[in-house]
């Protein structure tokens, strides 16, 4: 577990604790991204509309159809089996809908078909439906993958120095403390972000994703930033007008709490895949691209890698070919392996145990001996 080719063994077997901290290579890797993008079969790049699209019905109609089972019969279900169908339909509805997110995601990426108006409206429609600013997301998020591994550039998770810790930082440092920063984490930790850019890089004033006029963004995108504001104001109506018709309840019921498991499973999927014991992080000195886009590391969800479209465990792929669409990018993944070698990230931990002991271990990040010299940061947890 954790450092590359030293995990060639399936996912389902518990890896040693030992390979946890077993370090990522740092040093520039004896490929080039020519290399591994001549490694993957060439079909492996082509998007295709229907084929995109028929997840697009899928998901929804999986949603539609959950919805409609519990607005049809959890009402008639009694105490406490109706509180118990409405746990699980919250629980199910939330997985859906994160791969929807995912198909928006894509959409983002130039990643669901060959034409970028048909990617914008569909991540657009879909993105706004789950109250998530499209352009605005998608112009931060290729920020990321632009400077993913950067201290002073990476736009999301950006670990911090020692010196930089909150004063309070060694006072929650106690399994209580972790269960605390979790807790608000999950449930605000994507709004949070969003309306106030926690967890992101500095900038030299207040970075709101909402604001069309903020740092993250330049003179060209903010036509843009207005219309996903417009698509989030249209969609918020629409839910004023149904908790007039339904009840304030019903629309928490049935929207309401799945968002906030979609909004949990983004801030987990996206902290495991930069965030683990192994990867390096690395100052202006010794970034470059490559390095900063393989340090990040997939990870096995179980089942829920399929419902998530595979963006959880195909995630180096992810960041080294982000328009490559995700039905493509196991076969992609199983392709570069062999030339990526040690510099391939997989943890196969259960991302519940994952995220426990990320939140223990990767406090801050620091150089150390082995890398005194050179801007490279190791996650460390000493307080």
């Amino acid at each position: 577990m954790g450092a590359g080719g030293r995990m060639s063994a399936p996912p389902t077997k518990k890896p040693a604790e030992a390979d946890v901290h077993r370090r990522a290579p740092y040093t520039k890797p004896p490929f080039s991204v020519g290399d591994l993008k001549k490694a993957v079969p060439p079909h492996c790049f082509n998007r295709s509309v229907i084929r995109s699209f028929s997840y697009v019905v899928w998901d929804l109609t999986v949603a539609f159809l959950f919805y409609y089972i519990a607005t049809t019969y959890i009402p008639s279900l009694p105490l406490p089996l109706s509180l118990l169908s409405w746990l699980a339909y919250w629980v199910v509805q939330g997985c859906v809908l994160t791969g929807v997110w995912v198909i928006a995601h894509e959409c983002g990426h130039h990643a669901f078909s060959d034409y970028q108006w048909l990617d914008d409206t569909v991540g657009l429609i879909l993105h706004s439906a789950l109250l998530v600013p499209y352009f605005s997301w998608k112009y931060s998020h290729r920020r990321h993958h632009s400077n993913t591994g950067s201290l002073e550039r990476d736009e999301v998770f950006v670990p911090k120095h020692k010196s930089k810790l909150a004063w309070f930082s060694k006072y929650i440092n106690n399994p209580p403390g972790r269960v605390l920063t979790l807790a608000v984490t999950l449930l605000f930790g994507w709004p949070l972000y969003l309306a106030f850019n926690v967890s992101g890089r500095p900038y030299s004033r207040l970075a709101c994703h909402f604001d069309p006029y903020g740092p993250i963004y330049n003179d060209r995108e903010r036509a843009q930033i207005f219309i996903s504001d417009a698509g989030l104001l249209l969609v918020a109506y629409g839910l004023i007008k149904l908790a007039a018709a339904k009840g304030l309840v019903y629309v928490m019921c049935v929207y309401g709490v799945p968002l906030l498991i979609v909004n949990a499973f983004l801030v987990i999927i996206t902290y495991l895949q930069h965030t683990h014991p192994a990867l390096p992080h690395y100052d202006s000195s010794e970034w470059d691209w490559l390095r900063g886009a393989l340090a990040t590391a997939d990870r096995d969800y179980g089942v829920l890698n399929k419902v998530f479209h595979h963006i959880t465990d195909t995630h180096v792929a992810h960041h080294l070919f982000s328009t490559m669409p995700h039905y493509n990018a196991m076969e992609a993944t199983k392709a570069i392996k062999p030339i990526l070698g040690e510099y391939y990230q997989f943890d196969g931990t259960p991302f519940y145990k994952a995220l426990w002991r990320e939140a223990k271990e990767c406090i801050y990040v620091e150089q150390d001996d082995e890398t005194q010299d050179k801007g490279v940061f190791w996650y460390k947890n000493k307080l």
